[in-house]
């Protein structure tokens, strides 16, 4: 379906279907997710528990395997040593420091891929945010969100 843009007061802007509103679940004051391939509803009440677990692991997959060791331990010591200074320290911080300064590449890594409770427990507070591009993480994200 065509979709023209039309004028809005000072902006521009789309009028969507009634019925492709109504498809959607979608009313007044409820909010779309653009991205480059197109608007959807934004999905409703989020991830479970184990879909958000296996994103985070997929996350993480990405960073280990567009990364060394080497490099994710400076990344990730880099982001503990700010946080910890701006006064910003969480829970998981003092071990995910324990693992990248003292554990060994294997052990790292299986904190990164693996499916186990300490591993999806740590990986909710990854220091290793920052680097995958922004394009890679909004791509995971889509496929995430289906």
């Amino acid at each position: 379906m065509k979709l023209a843009v039309r004028r809005i007061g000072n902006s521009l802007g789309v009028i969507l279907p009634k019925s492709t509103l109504d498809a959607w679940g979608i009313g007044e004051g409820d909010h779309l997710e653009l991205s480059e391939r197109g608007i959807r509803p934004t999905p409703r009440g989020g991830f479970s528990h184990e879909a958000l677990d296996e994103h985070k692991r997929r996350l993480a997959a990405a960073v280990a395997s567009g990364f060394t060791a080497n490099h994710i331990r400076a990344h990730s010591l880099g982001n503990l040593h700010r946080w910890k200074a701006n006064g910003t320290w969480g829970p998981a911080y003092d071990e995910w420091q324990r693992l990248l300064e003292h554990a060994d590449d294997g052990e790292l890594f299986a904190v990164l891929l693996g499916r186990d409770e300490r591993s999806n427990q740590l990986r909710q507070s990854p220091p290793y945010v920052g680097m995958l591009s922004r394009g890679e993480v909004e791509r995971l994200n889509e496929e995430a969100a289906g």
